[in-house]
């Protein structure tokens, strides 16, 4: 229990109950997360701590999910409740090989967007709340991923909306005001959505434990059961942008500065997709299964949509937002054929969609940089002048596509084989395996059209589309000292995404293990205390 209390105080099943120190891990980063925000609250006038801070209790964060994750891979799930509540009436934090290592790729995704913030931040800009509010989106987004509770998980939605809407309007610009009502709306409604799935849910099961749900939940009205699982389909699919739901994302996430719009494009879309994987296949899977249909068409649906939505934007960022949701497809493809090829591809995808998409909003908050404009039909010269901008843009637009041997190949791969599976021996052989892995083709061949078109506009181009031939050769705004630090942290970045994608055995391993634990989730049962208990 996270309360030290005299063992010869407790009951004998609350001692055996106890949670060893050891397993501590799995509170401490987001302990970690909401001190750290209260503490740069109060230091906020400081010039330089801020940032020291943050990178500080960010890299403690990582220490821990590190050892989390470790610990996961060799022993299984691993849960810890609060207080003096047995399970499933305490509060639990569950972590399984997906959940740590979405939080620790979220940490990490964090730390490197943390130093290449100073792109954007001036010397006005020292006393501000802004690396507050990281830490405080960071602990949100880690409650997320480590709840054990579908109620907490309703609250750590609540933490992350507080911190984005707070980052949102950095800056005070009307346009970033329009942005943050169009983003709040839509948010403030999935969250009614789930709240409304919660009651229903607990009114139907008295229970909103994941690991007692997936006990019980069996034994309850398939109509109900399949009601709630539509609105939570609903709340979640808003979460994470998938079609229809999705206009929010494009309308709002171009507004702040790069940086922000590259920590919500890594971060709060895959929460969204997260609780899908979680509560639709491994808490509610019978319920999944009445909606496969109605999921396979959102995810066609969202795959294509996606990237034709970039080829058709002008607006660079506007255009990486489509690709962001044309990769939400992606995911909701592999929940749409839950065997255990599926569920690895939709998490490792989840996995690399961490890294790649923010890492594509940092190069263009670069080129926006560089070029001073923020519509690629007003940009162009870019090859010329900063030829690695060029290259590392590419490498990133490949990677979004799922070309080999980059990290995105590896998990529509995945896809691809379950696809194929589906249709060979699935409920309706050789029609939405194959439909889904179609869609999956298709998906990349457009990205990669709307990854061209953009990389000829900034970088091939000579100058703006309205210039004359004669016209002289533009002026690009060199890299300041900051710009070179913004520089280096996407370098570092799209690194690594080069190197999981050329050593991918590690991930597609891990991918592997932990889809077991999604598709049987007894381990999981287990871990939180429920394991053999009378529904």
């Amino acid at each position: 229990m996270a309360t030290p209390t005299p063992t010869t105080d407790l009951p004998q099943a609350m001692i055996e109950a106890m949670t060893p120190a050891a397993d501590w891990v799995i509170v401490l980063p987001i302990v970690f997360g909401l001190m750290g925000a209260a503490a740069l609250l109060t230091m906020r006038r400081s010039n330089s701590t801020p940032l020291l801070v943050a990178l500080a209790v960010v890299f403690a964060i990582i220490a821990c999910e590190v050892t989390l994750l470790l610990r996961v891979l060799a022993d299984g799930p691993v849960s810890m409740t609060m207080g003096k509540w047995l399970p499933p009436f305490g509060i639990s934090l569950t972590a399984d090989i997906f959940s740590a290592a979405f939080a620790l790729g979220a940490a990490v995704v964090t730390a490197i967007v943390l130093v290449y913030a100073e792109i954007d931040r001036g010397d006005a800009q020292e006393a501000d709340t802004f690396h507050a509010m990281v830490l405080l989106l960071l602990a949100g987004v880690t409650g997320a991923f480590l709840t054990g509770d579908l109620f907490n998980l309703y609250v750590w939605f609540e933490v992350m909306l507080i911190a984005s809407f707070g980052l949102i309007v950095f800056g005070g610009r009307p346009i970033q005001l329009d942005g943050a009502v169009k983003y709040g709306f839509l948010n403030f409604l999935a969250t009614t959505f789930f709240l409304l799935a919660l009651g229903l849910l607990y009114g139907l099961l008295g229970t909103v434990n994941m690991a007692d749900i997936m006990r019980v939940a069996p034994a309850a009205n398939p109509a109900a059961m399949a009601g709630v699982a539509a609105l939570l389909l609903l709340a979640f699919g808003m979460k994470a942008a998938a079609f229809p739901v999705n206009a929010w994302l494009p309308a709002s996430y171009h507004t702040p500065p790069a940086s922000v719009s590259a920590l919500f494009a890594g971060l709060l879309t895959k929460v969204g997709a997260y609780a899908m994987l979680r509560a639709l296949v491994a808490v509610l899977p019978g319920s999944r299964d009445l909606l496969e249909p109605v999921m396979a068409m959102i995810a066609i649906s969202t795959l294509v949509i996606g990237p034709l939505g970039a080829i058709a934007e002008t607006n660079l960022r506007r255009a990486v937002g489509f690709i962001v949701i044309g990769g939400i497809g992606t995911i909701m493809a592999g929940l749409s054929m839950p065997s255990l090829l599926g569920v690895a591809g939709a998490g490792l995808y989840i996995f690399h969609a961490l890294f790649t998409m923010t890492a594509l909003y940092m190069i263009a908050g670069l080129v926006e940089k560089r070029t001073g404009a923020t519509d690629s039909r007003q940009m162009g010269g870019l090859y010329a002048a900063s030829g690695s901008i060029s290259v590392i843009f590419l490498v990133l637009v490949l990677a979004a596509a799922g070309v080999p041997p980059f990290l995105g190949f590896w998990p529509k791969l995945l896809l691809l084989e379950a696809g194929f599976s589906q249709g060979a021996t699935g409920p309706a052989p050789g029609t939405v395996g194959v439909v889904l892995v179609i869609a999956l083709l298709v998906n990349a061949v457009l990205t990669l059209i709307a990854g061209a078109r953009l990389w000829g506009h900034i970088f091939w181009r000579s100058g703006p589309i309205d210039a004359a031939p004669s016209d002289a050769p533009r002026l690009l705004a060199p890299l300041t000292g900051r710009g070179r630090v913004g520089y280096a942290a996407t370098a570092v970045l799209t690194a690594l995404i080069v190197v999981a994608g050329l050593w991918p055995e590690p991930v597609m391993q891990g991918a592997r293990l932990a889809a077991g634990d999604i598709v049987d989730p007894a381990r999981y049962v287990e871990a939180v205390g429920l394991a053999g208990e009378t529904p």
